[in-house]
């Protein structure tokens, strides 16, 4: 029995008798379109079961497929376009709310620099950014291929972009986000933003389109060169460098409008990796980015290809970076901050960060020849002994030498200007000084025994226990003489003795600064500047000056911020400064201090020891300059203690190895000065003969001119004191008196000997 389903079928597909299809019982052919036309109308309609329905195994038709794919194609493009007109409208409304910030404080921190007295020899540089900014100005001068070197490096197409390359956003999109890489912004426009304005690395989507739109905008409202000035000075660029004009000078050590084509390619060329291609790092690649920038300044048009084959790749000088307080350099920096900051109203965070151009005082020449004398003082001292050495111009107080330290980084306090040591000797110009106010002459006489008492206050000894009977008060200068000064400061009363310090410029609390029986024996302890601030007033004629090291302060534009106005004021009459003067010139010419002598020119000083040889100075001057040297020597628990013999002498006093110094140091110095001559002498006052009846016992005979047979064995090696010529003495240095109240051991409570003096 055959299957009825497919009777209808087959009996439609059957071929006639005559080989022709159509429908049985004598049917009309079919042609070939109606055979098409039925093929089309069996496959559209369904099948069907005996029941006439349709069947459960029949598949719907593909056409259907196409149909509902089509449709959701467009769905989905509807919706991207939905999605992409959102965003769009999202960022056009973030855009337009957008508003550019203030530049990050990084990117406008500028390195003050501090100077020497020319203001143009560097003294060293201060703060974190090593970064002089350019203004408009100077980018004006500088070559357009410092800017086009650049641009060829990092983004040749700068100067038509709208800021933003979609491709490169996109990649730095990628490489941050899903690498894990950070990747900055391909444009410079972007780079300029990252670094000028968040000052970072933004890693996060949002952060990303901020930064696009950031750039976009920042193009409409700068131009071009704006932003390429802005970016120069903010891009790091190897060496420590901040800008293209730092770089400029650490790489060539010229200015950024010095630079030639090949040497402005090399440093944009170092620009993705400055620490890496560094030349000194690794030559090959940094000359692989500078044929690279090179080439691209061609392809660009901004140089001929004839320009770029005559270049050759440059030669970078040598870099060491060097601690800016390193060395004895550091001592000069660091006072020069702190009178900044004691003088104006910036902060050292400002000295740091606003680009500050501070001119000092100190001349170049002067500190060179302070730093060498100091080192080439004998070699054989104890490792505890510090020298403290620094000179001053009379006129203005103007500081232009200073030896505070050897190295600042290994010990941080400054000689000069911090430490303090005991004046000794160097005090009594102070006593003559207010004898001669009170009338008190030069031919004035005292009796000077050794062994003295004062009524209640000795006995006061003399150096060597030498007896000099009665002198006048050159004599007493001269040779340093302590008994005739303590006679002297009881004449004229001690407490004007200490007034006349403080009116020449030792600090009222000096340590140890008191206004008894001692005081002009130097029991006082001031810093060394302290003793070249009061020696500049009488170098002066009597006109005092505070002494300082800054002198002009320029802002970051140029503009002079600080200026030090030197504000002059007489404390001590001329006639009465030239008779001191006169009797200061007598240490030098036949006195403990004839070293200097050797120089040739007017030079009046006075040495100084203290007591048991903690401290021992030399302080001199011609009329333009003074200089001041002292030794002393530091204990493993910070006290002053007995400076170790050296460099072939028994003893260390001021006539020894700081006179020494002193005349290397000035012999160099003196040679920027003219000869001048001090002024006459005045003979201000009236000499007397003042009867000493405070003596222990009677007065000895004056001493001849030789040593007395109770002076000590150990200082049979040095010359004695004497008043003869230098030539007809030895050419030691003579020792200097000792600043002791005694002979032996001396009463601290009367005289202190610096047995606790600290230095910190």
């Amino acid at each position: 029995m055959s299957d009825q389903r497919d009777t209808p079928r087959r009996q439609s597909l059957r071929p006639s008798a005559s080989g022709q299809g159509g429908a049985s019982g004598g049917a009309r052919p079919t042609t070939g379109a109606q055979r098409a036309g039925a093929a089309t109308t069996a496959a559209k309609t369904p099948a069907k079961n005996g029941n006439g329905k349709a069947s459960k195994d029949a598949k719907p038709p593909k056409a259907k497929w196409k149909v509902w794919t089509k449709r959701i194609a467009i769905g989905l493009l509807v919706a991207g376009l939905l999605a992409v007109t959102a965003v769009l409208v999202a960022l056009f409304i973030m855009y337009e709310r957008l508003e550019t910030p203030e530049p990050s404080e990084f990117a406008l921190y500028e390195q003050s620099t501090v100077y020497y007295a020319d203001g143009k020899s560097v003294m060293g540089t201060l703060g974190e950014a090593e970064r002089e900014i350019l203004t408009e100005e100077q980018y004006d001068e500088l070559p357009d291929y410092v800017g086009n070197a650049i641009v060829a490096a990092e983004d040749r197409s700068f100067w038509t972009n709208p800021g933003v390359d979609l491709l490169g956003t996109a990649r730095a999109l990628y490489k941050t986000v899903i690498l894990g890489d950070r990747q900055g912004g391909s444009t410079i426009s972007q780079q300029y933003v990252e670094r000028y304005y968040s000052g970072e690395t933004v890693t996060d989507i949002p952060g990303k389109i901020n930064e696009a739109l950031l750039a976009l905008k920042i193009n409409t409202e700068q131009e071009k060169d704006e932003i390429l000035l802005n970016y120069m000075n903010t891009i790091y660029l190897g060496r420590g460098a901040y800008g293209i004009q730092k770089a400029a000078e650490e790489y060539f050590d010229k200015d950024a409008s010095e630079l030639t084509l090949s040497e402005a390619a090399l440093i944009a060329g170092v620009i993705p990796a400055p620490s890496a291609w560094d030349p000194r790092i690794d030559e090959a690649q940094a000359e692989y980015r500078w044929n690279y920038v090179l080439d691209g300044m061609v392809d660009a048009g901004f140089i001929t290809q004839e320009e770029r084959d005559a270049q050759e790749f440059p030669e970078t000088i040598e870099y060491t970076r060097e601690n800016t307080f390193g060395g004895t350099t550091g001592y000069l920096i660091r006072a020069a901050i702190e009178e900044v900051v004691a003088s104006t109203d910036y902060s050292e965070e400002d000295i740091e960060t606003l680009g500050l151009d501070i001119v000092t005082t100190i001349e170049k020449s002067h500190q060179k020849a302070a730093v060498a004398a100091v080192k080439n003082m004998p070699d054989d001292a104890d490792e505890g002994l510090q020298a403290a050495a620094v000179t001053v111009d009379s006129e203005t107080g103007a500081i232009t030498s200073m030896y505070g330290g050897s190295d600042y980084l290994e010990r941080q306090r400054n000689g000069v200007t911090q430490d303090i040591v005991q004046a000794g000797s160097t005090f009594k110009p102070f006593a003559l000084i207010t004898g001669l106010e009170q009338g008190i002459g030069l031919e004035t006489q005292y009796l000077a025994n050794n062994d003295m008492m004062f009524g209640d206050y000795g006995p006061v000894g003399n150096f060597a226990g030498v007896s000099y009977g009665w002198v006048d008060l050159i004599e007493a200068t001269q040779k340093s003489i302590n008994t005739a000064f303590v006679g002297l400061g009881l004449d004229v009363g001690n407490d004007n003795v200490m007034q006349t310090a403080i009116d020449a410029g030792i600090p009222e609390d000096t340590t140890d600064l008191n206004d008894n029986p001692s005081n002009v024996l130097g029991p006082a302890a001031p810093h060394p500047i302290d003793i070249a601030e009061a020696y500049a007033t009488i170098a002066s004629g009597g006109v005092h000056n505070d002494t300082y090291m800054v002198q002009t302060i320029l802002d970051a534009d140029g503009d002079t911020a600080y200026e030090h106005d030197t504000t002059s004021r007489r404390v001590f009459d001329e006639d009465v400064i030239a008779d001191t003067t006169y009797a200061m010139q007598q240490v030098v010419l036949y006195g403990s201090g004839r070293t200097a002598n050797s120089l040739g020119r007017d030079i009046a000083g006075k040495t100084g020891t203290s007591n048991s040889n903690k401290s021992a100075l030399f302080a001199a001057f011609t009329p333009q300059i003074v200089g001041v040297v002292a030794l002393y020597q530091i204990g493993e628990d910070g006290s002053a203690e007995s400076i170790t013999p050296f460099g072939g002498y028994s003893q260390i006093t001021g006539s020894t190895v700081p006179t020494d110094i002193w005349t290397d140091m000035m012999g160099t110095i003196l040679e920027d000065y003219p000869v001048e001559e001090f002024p006459d002498r005045a003979n201000v006052g009236t000499a007397t003969h003042v009867e000493e009846t405070t003596a222990s016992e009677e007065p000895e005979p004056e001493p001849s001119e030789t040593t007395t047979t109770s002076e000590p064995e150990e200082t049979t090696s040095e010359p004695e004191e004497t008043t003869s010529k230098p030539e007809e003495t030895t050419t030691e240095p003579e020792p200097e008196p000792s600043e002791t109240t005694t002979t032996s051991d001396p009463d601290p409570s009367v005289a202190p000997s610096a047995e606790d003096v600290k230095l910190p």
